[in-house]
C-alpha cells in the first residue's frame, strides 16, 4: 500500500512539475517569441564590401561592420524592380540582381485588421538582411564577373509578374556579356536563369553559384518537435541542422546531384533548388563578425566552358513562400525534387501525420471550417475504432457490474495479496473479463492525438483558420479566460491562470466519462483520478484549441457510445 501511495505521489508531483514549467516558462515565451517573429523587424548601413568567391567557390559571408541600414533606407538607396504576383509583393535589387525584398500577400502578422504582410526577405545591408543571389566565379586572372553590387540594367520587363520575366543585363567591358531572367510562377517559385555570352577572343571557365544568406539568429519557437534553422535534402537525405549546431561546426558540406537547400522558419520556407541532374557542391556556413551571426546556404556546380563566340545557360529556382502542403507536393511531383514536402516538420509518424492532415484538409475543402473538418475527423476516427471501442467498453461494463464481487474478495483476503489476486483473476477468468481492455482505445489513440498535435501545430493551413465565436484561430490556445469572467473583469491573470472555456469544456467530459468506468477499490487511486479532470483541464490551456476541439468532441462520443453499452448490457442482466 505504501509503495502504490508513493507511485502515485511521484505521477502527481511529476505532472504538476510539467504544469508549472509549462505555464511559466513554455507558455509565455512561446507567445513571446512568436510575436517578435511575426512583427516586421527593422534595422541598418553597409560599411564595407564582402570579398567574392574563389573559382569553384560560392561568394564569401559579409564581413564585420554590415548590418546597420534601416528597411526603408535599404529599400530607397538601389534602383528596384517591383515584384507582385498576387502572392508576393516586393522587389528585386539592381545592385547584385538580388532577391532581398519580399513580403507574402495572404499572410499577416496577426489576425488584427490592418495587420502587415509578413516580411520574408530583407534588404542587403540590414541587421537582419535575407536574401537570395546567384552569379558566377571565374577561373583565371583578369575576368570581371558581376558581383553583390554590380549595377545590372533592364532590358526587358517593367516588372516581375507570372508569366512576365525580368531580364537584366551587364557587360563587364572585354566582350563578355552576362545575362539574368528572372521567372515567377503564379505562387512562391523563382527561375532563374543565367546565360554567359562570349564575345571575346579566347575560351571562358565559369562556376555557377547560388546562395541563400541570413543575418543574425532568428527567433524560434524552441521546440523539440519542430525543427527551425538549415535544412536541405542533399543525397536523397533530409538534413535538419540547429543554428547552434552550424555556429559550433562553421561549414557543413556536401556533394550531391540536384536536391534542395535553404532555411525553415516554422511556417516559411526559403530555399535553392539546383537542376535535378547536375552534380552541385552544397553547404552550410557561419561566421560571426563583430559578433554578429551570418549564416549561409549556398550550392556551386559544375564548371561551365563557353568558347569564343558561343553562350551557355544554366537555370535554377528558389522557393520563397509559405510552406503549404499542397504546393510543395506539387513542386515536387513537377520538377522531380526530392522529399520537398519533409519542409513541413511531420515528423516521426510522417506515414500518419500526412494523412491525417490531407484528409482533414479534403475536409475542410468541402465543409469550409477547419472546426468542422475536425469534428468530422474525430467522428470518422471513433468509426474506425468502434470495434475495438465497442469491446473495451463492453469489458468496462462488466467491470462496472463486478465491483461489488470484487470490493468483497478485496475486503475478505486484505491481508493476503497473493490469494486477492488469484480470487481476482479466477472472477475475470470465470466471468470473461479483460481488465486492460479499457487502456486499449487510449493506446491507440495516442499517435493519432500526437499526429493530429503535429498538423495543428506545424501547418501553415491551420495558422489563423477560425472556428465559431471567440475561437478565431484553431491553432492557438482558446483565447478566452475563466478567470476574468471571459472579458467581463478588467484583468490581465497570470499565465498560469489562463484556462479558456474550450478546456473547461473538455474537463468535464473528462469527468463525466471518468464517472461511467468502474472507480477503483483503492480510495487513494480514486482520489487521484478526480484529480486528473482538473490536471488536464490545466495542460490542454496551453494547447491549440483544434487539438482541444478533437479531444473533447472525442470524449462526448465515448460518453454516448459508453452510456448506450451500459444501458444495454443492464437491459440483458435484467433479463
Amino acid at each position: 500500500m505504501t509503495e502504490q501511495r508513493n507511485l502515485i505521489l511521484a505521477i502527481v508531483l511529476s505532472v504538476a512539475i510539467i504544469l508549472v514549467f509549462q505555464y511559466f516558462y513554455e507558455l509565455p515565451r512561446m507567445r513571446a517569441t512568436q510575436k517578435v517573429a511575426e512583427q516586421p523587424t527593422s534595422a541598418q548601413p553597409v560599411v564595407s564590401t564582402p570579398q567574392p568567391g574563389a573559382p569553384g567557390e560560392a561568394p564569401a559571408l559579409p564581413e564585420a561592420g554590415l548590418g546597420e541600414m534601416r528597411l526603408e533606407t535599404a529599400l530607397a538607396q538601389v534602383p528596384r524592380v517591383r515584384i507582385d504576383n498576387g502572392r508576393l509583393h516586393g522587389s528585386v535589387s539592381l545592385d547584385g540582381g538580388r532577391l532581398d525584398d519580399l513580403t507574402l500577400a495572404d499572410y499577416r502578422v496577426s489576425l488584427e485588421p490592418g495587420a502587415p504582410e509578413i516580411r520574408l526577405l530583407q534588404p542587403y545591408g540590414t541587421a537582419t538582411a535575407y536574401f537570395a543571389e546567384f552569379g558566377w566565379t571565374a577561373v583565371g586572372e583578369g575576368i570581371a564577373v558581376p558581383d553583390r553590387h554590380t549595377r545590372w540594367r533592364v532590358v526587358e520587363g517593367e516588372r516581375l509578374e507570372s508569366g512576365k520575366p525580368l531580364v537584366l543585363e551587364w557587360d563587364n567591358g572585354a566582350g563578355i556579356l552576362f545575362r539574368q531572367t528572372l521567372h515567377l510562377d503564379s505562387d512562391y517559385l523563382f527561375t532563374v536563369e543565367r546565360q554567359v555570352i562570349n564575345n571575346g577572343p579566347a575560351p571562358l571557365t565559369l562556376y555557377p553559384w547560388a546562395l541563400v544568406s541570413r543575418w543574425s539568429t532568428p527567433h524560434t519557437l524552441g521546440y523539440y518537435i519542430l525543427h527551425e534553422g538549415p535544412i536541405g535534402v542533399l543525397g536523397g537525405v533530409l538534413q535538419e541542422i540547429d543554428y547552434s549546431d552550424l555556429r559550433d561546426d562553421a561549414r557543413i558540406d556536401f556533394e550531391t546531384t540536384g536536391g534542395w537547400l535553404g532555411f525553415t522558419d516554422k511556417y516559411w520556407l526559403v530555399a535553392l533548388v539546383p537542376d535535378q541532374n547536375r552534380r552541385i557542391n552544397a553547404s552550410f556556413r557561419h561566421t560571426a563578425p563583430d559578433g554578429r551571426d551570418r549564416y549561409q546556404a549556398d550550392f556551386v556546380g559544375e564548371p561551365v566552358t563557353v568558347a569564343p563566340g558561343a553562350s551557355a545557360t544554366v537555370a535554377d529556382r528558389l522557393f520563397a513562400g509559405a510552406k503549404e502542403v499542397e504546393l510543395l507536393d506539387r513542386y515536387q511531383a513537377e520538377y522531380a525534387i526530392p522529399l520537398f514536402d519533409r519542409a513541413v516538420d511531420f515528423g516521426w509518424f510522417y506515414f500518419l501525420t500526412k494523412p491525417i492532415f490531407k484528409l482533414l484538409h479534403w475536409l475542410y475543402k468541402w465543409t469550409g471550417n477547419y472546426g468542422i473538418a475536425i469534428l468530422i475527423l474525430t467522428l470518422l476516427i471513433r468509426v474506425a475504432l468502434f470495434p475495438l471501442a465497442n469491446k473495451s467498453f463492453r469489458a468496462m461494463s462488466r467491470m462496472k457490474q463486478l465491483q461489488p464481487e470484487m470490493m468483497k474478495i478485496r475486503e475478505r483476503f486484505e491481508h493476503d495479496k497473493a490469494r486477492m489476486n488469484q480470487e481476482l483473476m479466477e472472477l475475470y477468468r470465470r466471468e470473461k473479463v479483460n481488465p486492460m481492455a479499457g487502456c486499449l482505445p487510449i493506446v491507440v489513440q495516442i499517435p493519432i492525438f500526437f499526429a493530429l498535435y503535429k498538423v495543428l501545430f506545424v501547418s501553415i493551413e491551420m495558422r489563423h483558420a477560425p472556428f465559431f465565436g471567440w475561437i478565431r484561430d484553431l491553432s492557438a490556445p482558446d483565447p478566452s479566460n475563466l478567470f476574468d469572467l471571459f472579458g467581463l473583469i478588467p484583468w490581465q491573470p497570470p499565465a498560469i491562470l489562463h484556462i479558456g472555456a474550450l478546456p473547461l469544456l473538455m474537463g468535464f467530459t473528462m469527468w463525466l466519462q471518468q464517472k461511467l468506468n468502474p472507480q477503483p477499490a483503492d480510495p487513494v487511486q480514486a482520489r487521484v483520478l478526480m484529480l486528473l479532470p482538473v490536471m488536464f483541464t490545466f495542460l490542454f490551456a496551453s494547447f491549440p484549441a483544434g487539438l482541444v476541439l478533437y479531444w473533447t468532441w472525442s470524449n462526448i462520443l465515448s460518453i454516448a457510445q459508453q452510456w448506450l453499452i451500459m444501458r444495454r448490457s443492464g437491459r440483458e442482466v435484467a433479463r
